[in-house]
């Protein structure tokens, strides 16, 4: 990892609409105003166009999509060029006729896409039925080279996977991004709640502190879907519970925003600090990468 100048990013925490247009305008929004507050490197919500589609399984919800390059690129090109900012923009892809993707677009300072990243790791579960709608990505762990840091581009279901992290870190990411789409299951959230925050905070500050990296998680805030109902079992939506976060290359939280309100999060990240702490941390040098086959495998039983 080359060593570079601090860099200062932008987190943008939001709550979303079903209005497609009324998001976009939004976000674009908050991305100039995180410019104007000094952020060169800007991350929004997984998916932010819309409302979280993937709580039900509905052919008919495919009609979100849009091609790369397409109008979420054009309008967020031009406020990275207008305020020479990268801009990391989770979108459906519409890549096919019948494919689609979970993508991040990188923009770069100049307005163009830098290039893509299509999300691995594809989540089946209540609420969050992904693997109807995404095809798992095909491009690899790629980073992206900016005039502000090399960014590790990942997505939501990919932070629970060390693989990922560590694959991005080796290749030299100053910082690790996670546009993110994640919440409560209403009638868990007393009972379960505050163990699920902490274990999604717990396993991204891993990242960090396995790979000496900075780690970035930018989530969605606010209720979708119908009202909470009185049965248990019934259909519900989700509550999302925001917590965007910055964590240092020792896991340390730098910044934390909300559980239920929209945010800005500005911080400067240094890798020089990176450095310092795999010299004297050193997790890297000590891999038995000799060792490591098995990882390969679906089972080692």
């Amino acid at each position: 990892m080359s060593l570079m100048k601090p860099f200062r990013v932008g987190l943008v925490q939001l709550s979303c609409s079903t209005d497609a247009q009324e998001n976009l305008e939004k976000a674009a929004d908050r991305v100039r105003e995180a410019a104007k507050r000094g952020a060169q490197v800007i991350c929004l919500p997984e998916l932010f166009r819309s409302q979280y589609f993937c709580r039900e399984e509905s052919a008919d919800l495919f009609d979100l999509a849009e091609p790369i390059p397409g109008p979420s690129t054009q309008v967020l090109g031009k406020v990275a060029k207008e305020h020479g900012v990268v801009i990391v923009a989770s979108l459906l892809e519409r890549r096919a006729p019948g494919l689609y993707h979970n993508t991040a677009a990188i923009l770069g300072a100049d307005g163009e896409i830098m290039g893509l990243y299509r999300k691995m790791h594809i989540p089946d579960d209540p609420l969050y039925f992904e693997k109807f709608y995404f095809t798992p990505g095909d491009l690899g762990f790629v980073n992206f080279e900016t005039p502000f840091a090399k960014l590790g581009v990942l997505i939501c279901w990919d932070q629970w996977y060390p693989e990922g992290a560590r694959v991005s870190a080796l290749s030299g990411a100053n910082i690790l991004f996670y546009p993110t789409a994640i919440g409560w299951h209403p009638h868990e959230k007393a009972e379960y709640g505050p163990a699920q925050l902490d274990a999604w905070k717990t396993i991204q500050r891993s990242h960090a502190i396995a790979n000496g990296v900075y780690v970035a998680a930018v989530n969605r805030v606010g209720y979708e879907g119908p009202p909470p109902d009185v049965n248990p079992g019934g259909k519900t939506g989700l509550e999302f519970w925001g917590n965007s976060f910055l964590a240092d290359p020792f896991g340390q939280l730098l910044d934390n925003a909300s559980s239920d309100q929209e945010e800005i999060l500005i911080h400067e990240c240094d890798p020089k600090k990176a450095e310092e702490i795999r010299r004297n941390w050193p997790f890297l040098r000590d891999r038995r990468i000799d060792a490591y086959g098995p990882i390969l495998n679906r089972w080692n039983g």
